[in-house]
């Protein structure tokens, strides 16, 4: 039987991108020796505090349905919580909480754009961004920022892909898969454009607690734009709770009611119990990030220093996150190539990143989520490969 238009245009090109990344986990799961370098999940465990509300909650009977934006409470603590960070006043009621950032992202998408639209996406972009973009009947335009400038947002293309049928500005800051982070002034021109062409900005926030060097603004704070910005952020992080699956996005009022409507259709409201760890997490656990924060500084600049003796590979530092961007032209093969055989012959799993978009193209993106012993092993077997492949151009 035939199926909807929308399963091919909620694909996306990057999909193929975690085939390999698949593989490695079936093949880890059974035993062989697989260092997956290829994914931003961290290596310890959801601190104790924070299960432990999950599981008194769920002593007590917490598992009934609850408010579809999400408890008062914990919309309080968020907006609260934004508020003291960004300097930009909201309340509960500019607060949804959903299953995850990626369904912030998917469900804001779905209330702003519409068939005909066409939504301006800077890349390197995480490869979901397309799907999202495009299920909705929306075209997507992707921005370059170049490796050549430190893939630093280019303002005035941003400014030349604007068009009478440009509806929204997609952007992350912290980028993931880049790692940089936006200057204020480069979220000021951004703004300016924005208000001038009446468009909206979907700023995915989720690396702002994980900044090694800058200042995260949110462009939601800024002067004119909280009327026209859905921010977006989780806890999967910042607190090591990828599959807890709790995000939030604020924005305007009308907006939060429109994504409630959806939210109805495809949630009906989270489960109490894990809203109820999330309240630990943001406020008992409040400077967890922090902690987060000083093991990945350490763990990028050990990913640095062990990539150092591949000369062939030309890593871009990091401010931010768990990933690194690798450009691996010199090695004369594709980024697709290279991540293929490289798990072929050495059992790493990295992720190809040309699948973020055009710019990435001769990059790989590897996660400095593991622990130090693994960071360190995984290098060693990229530098091995690398010496092979230099060894293989020498005697052809």
């Amino acid at each position: 039987m035939q199926l909807s238009p929308l399963t091919k245009r909620v694909t996306g090109a990057g999909a193929s991108a975690w085939d390999l990344h698949s593989k490695a986990l079936q093949e880890k799961s059974e035993g062989k020796d697989v260092i997956v370098m290829s994914v931003g999940d961290p290596d310890f465990s959801t601190p104790e505090k924070i299960t432990a509300a999950a599981k008194d909650a769920l002593d007590a009977g917490d598992t009934h349905y609850t408010e579809l934006t999400g408890r008062y409470e914990l919309r309080d603590i968020l907006a609260k919580r934004h508020s003291r960070l960004t300097k930009q006043p909201v309340t509960a009621d500019n607060v949804i909480v959903l299953a995850g950032a990626q369904c912030a992202l998917f469900t804001s998408s779905l209330c702003i754009a519409t068939q005909g639209d066409e939504i301006i996406a800077l890349e390197p972009m995480y490869i979901t961004y397309e799907a999202s973009i495009c299920v909705t009947g929306a075209t997507i335009v992707p921005v370059s920022q170049l490796a050549e400038t430190g893939f630093r947002p280019d303002i005035k293309a941003i400014e030349d892909a604007i068009t009478p049928k440009t509806k929204a500005i997609f952007l992350t800051t912290p980028n993931n898969p880049t790692g940089v982070v936006m200057t204020q002034t480069e979220l000021e021109k951004i703004a300016q454009l924005a208000q001038a062409h009446n468009l909206w900005v979907i700023a995915d926030e989720v690396y702002s607690d994980l900044i090694f060097a800058g200042e995260h603004v949110s462009i939601g704070s800024l002067p004119g734009m909280a009327e026209r910005t859905v921010t977006i952020s989780s806890l999967s992080k910042s607190h090591a709770m990828t599959g807890w699956r709790l995000g939030w996005a604020i924005g305007p009022r009308h907006l939060i009611q429109a994504m409630e409507k959806i939210a109805l259709c495809m949630l009906y409201g989270l489960p109490g119990f894990s809203q109820e760890a999330a309240k630990v997490a943001l406020t008992d656990l409040a400077n967890e990030p922090k902690r987060m924060k000083e093991i990945y500084h350490k763990r990028r600049d050990l990913t640095l220093k062990s990539l150092k003796p591949a000369t062939t590979l030309l890593p871009h530092c990091p401010q931010a996150g768990m990933f690194l961007l690798v450009d691996i032209r010199s090695t004369g093969l594709t980024s697709r190539e290279f991540a293929e055989n490289l798990y072929s012959q050495t059992g790493v799993c990295v992720l190809d990143a040309e699948p973020f978009g055009h710019s990435a193209k001769g990059h790989i993106r590897l996660s400095f989520t593991l622990s130090e012993e693994q960071i360190v092993e995984g290098c060693r077997r990229i530098c091995e490969f690398c010496d092979s492949l230099s060894q293989q151009k020498t005697f052809a």
